[in-house]
C-alpha cells in the first residue's frame, strides 16, 4: 500500500495517516467486507429486555478496555466517526449516565484517545467523515458521498466534552484530571484546529437568492452532515453545522471573533441573520434551496433541531418563531412519522439517492426513523419551552423520549435507525445496527425531560439501579 499512498505527517511516531484516491479504494474494500460480514455474520446480542439491562450491555461494549478508541457499534466498530462527537457523542462524560466508576475510568480513557486521534488527524491535513484503521497506528481519511461540513464540529466537541469534564456535580475523581487534560490537549493543537477553522470559512462561497446574499459551504456540489446520503446541494444542516463550528472555536478560543469575521467580511450575526433569511424565507426552514417544491412538509427534513449547542439560540424570539413553525409543520404531518407512534422520519421522502442507495440502503436518510435525530428534536423543543416561558411542546417531547425507549427494549438495544414500519432496519446488504455509544444522549436529554434520571446509578449500589418513567 505505501507505494500507492501518500502517508501524510503524523502527529507522533504512535499515529499514521494516509489519504488519496489508492487509500480509499483500499478503505471501500475494507468498509465493505466489514459490513457484508456484518450482514450475514452477526448474530443478535441479546433479545428484548428492561432498560438497565440494555444499557448496561451497551456501555460494557462502547467503552471496553480493549477498545482503541470510542466506537458506535456494530457494524461501525470497524471505522471511527469524527462527527459523532457533535451529533451523538455530547454527553459521555455526564455523570448521571456513568454506572460507576470503572466506567468512568473507562469513558474518559477512550474518551481521550479518540480525541487524541482526531487531532492528530487534523494536524495532519485530513479533516474526513470517517478514519478506517488498516493496521495498528495507522489510518486512512475517507470521504463518502461528499466533503464534510461537521467534522471539526465533531473534533472540537470531542475536546470540548473533555475540557468541560468537570463543570458537572460528580463523585469521580477522574473528570478534573480529565479536564486539565483537555485544556493541555487545547494548548498543544490549538494552532492546528485554527488553521482548519480559518481554511473552512475561507472556502465558504457567496450566494444569492430572493434579495439575501450571504456565504455557503455547498454552493457548487454537497457537503455531508450527519444526514449525508441525500447529496443534495445548499442545504440547511451543512450551512447551520458550519455556523455552530465557528461559533464553537470562538468559545474555546481557538479562533477569534474578529479573525472569523474579517474573512467572512461581514459579523458572525450579520452571517446567521442571512442563513435564517435564506432558508427561513417561507416561514419554516427549508432543508434544501435546491429542491422545487410547493408542498412546506415535503422541503423539511428532522436533522434542521442540528446538535446540542449548535446553531439554534432559542433566547431569540426571531429563531424561537421559526423553530416552532417548522416543529408544528412536522408535528402535524402523518407522514412524517410511523403511523401511531411518535417516531419521526428524517424526511417524507428521500428523493435524491445515489446508485448506492438504490441497492444497498433505500431509505437509509429518508424515510427511516432515527432515534438520535429524534433525541434532539426533544431537545430544542425542550430549550424552546425554557426560553420562551411556556410548556408547549414538553408533552411531545416526552412521548418521543418514552417510544424511543419502548423501542430499545422491544429491539434488544438502542437502534440506530428503524424502518418505515417501526422495524429493525434491514435490506439485504445492512442488517442494521444496535448504537451502543449513541445511548448516554438519550439519558441525559430524558432526564431534562421527565426531571428525573430514566436509570438511577447514583443511588446506594447494592439496591441496583432505579427506574423512572
Amino acid at each position: 500500500m505505501s507505494g500507492n499512498v501518500e502517508g501524510l505527517r503524523p502527529l507522533n511516531s504512535e499515529h499514521r495517516f494516509y489519504q488519496g484516491l489508492a487509500a480509499t479504494c483500499v478503505a471501500n474494500c475494507l468498509q465493505a467486507t466489514n459490513f457484508l460480514s456484518d450482514r450475514f455474520l452477526r448474530r443478535a446480542y441479546y433479545g428484548s429486555a428492561k432498560i438497565d439491562e440494555l444499557y448496561r450491555n451497551s456501555i460494557n461494549s462502547a467503552f471496553s478496555a480493549r477498545e482503541a478508541f470510542l466506537v458506535t457499534g456494530a457494524p461501525h466498530a470497524s471505522a471511527y466517526y469524527p462527527r459523532d462527537f457533535a451529533w451523538f457523542y455530547p454527553d459521555v462524560l455526564d455523570p448521571q449516565t456513568i454506572i460507576d466508576s470503572a466506567d468512568a475510568t473507562r469513558r474518559i480513557r477512550l474518551l481521550e484517545k479518540s480525541v487524541r486521534l482526531m487531532l492528530g488527524a487534523v494536524r495532519s491535513g485530513i479533516i474526513t467523515t470517517t478514519l478506517i484503521p488498516v493496521k495498528r497506528n495507522r489510518y486512512i481519511g475517507a470521504n463518502y458521498f461528499a466533503l464534510p461540513s461537521d467534522t471539526l464540529l465533531g473534533v472540537q466537541g470531542g475536546l470540548e466534552q473533555i475540557i468541560r469534564a468537570d463543570l458537572r456535580a460528580s463523585p469521580y475523581a477522574d473528570m478534573a484530571k480529565a479536564a486539565r487534560t483537555g485544556c493541555a490537549l487545547l494548548a498543544e493543537y490549538r494552532a492546528d484546529l485554527k488553521r482548519a477553522v480559518l481554511d473552512l470559512a475561507r472556502s465558504l462561497e457567496p450566494y444569492e437568492s430572493h434579495q439575501t446574499r450571504t456565504l455557503l459551504c455547498d454552493v457548487r456540489a454537497p457537503r455531508s452532515a450527519a444526514t449525508d446520503t441525500r447529496a443534495e446541494r445548499l442545504r440547511f444542516v451543512t450551512n447551520a453545522s458550519v455556523y455552530a463550528t465557528f461559533q464553537q472555536s470562538i468559545r474555546l478560543g481557538i479562533a477569534d471573533e474578529s479573525e472569523l469575521e474579517k474573512i467572512l467580511g461581514r459579523s458572525l450575526s450579520q452571517y446567521k441573520t442571512e442563513l435564517l433569511l435564506l432558508f427561513g424565507r417561507d416561514g419554516y426552514i427549508r432543508h434544501s434551496l435546491d429542491r422545487k417544491t410547493d408542498s412546506p412538509v415535503a422541503s423539511i427534513a428532522l436533522d434542521f433541531v442540528n446538535v446540542q449547542r449548535g446553531f439554534w439560540d432559542l433566547k431569540n424570539e426571531t429563531e424561537r418563531v421559526l423553530f416552532s413553525a417548522t416543529t408544528d409543520l412536522i408535528l402535524a404531518e402523518p407522514r412524517f412519522r410511523i403511523p401511531d407512534t411518535f417516531h419521526f422520519f428524517v424526511s417524507v421522502d428521500n428523493p435524491r439517492k445515489k446508485f448506492i442507495h438504490r441497492i444497498a440502503t433505500p431509505s437509509y436518510q429518508g424515510r427511516s426513523a432515527w432515534p438520535t435525530f429524534n433525541v434532539e428534536f426533544a431537545d430544542r423543543m425542550l430549550e424552546y419551552d425554557e426560553f420562551s416561558g411556556v410548556e408547549r411542546y414538553r408533552p411531545y417531547a416526552r412521548e418521543i423520549l418514552r417510544q424511543i425507549r419502548d423501542a430499545t427494549e422491544t429491539h434488544g438495544g438502542y437502534q440506530e435507525l428503524l424502518s418505515e414500519d417501526g422495524l429493525q432496519y434491514r435490506t439485504w446488504a445492512y442488517r442494521g445496527a444496535i448504537a451502543h455509544s449513541w445511548f448516554p444522549r438519550f439519558l441525559t436529554v430524558w432526564c431534562r425531560a421527565f426531571g428525573a434520571p430514566l436509570i438511577d446509578w447514583m443511588q446506594d449500589p447494592t439496591a441496583g439501579p432505579g427506574l423512572s418513567g
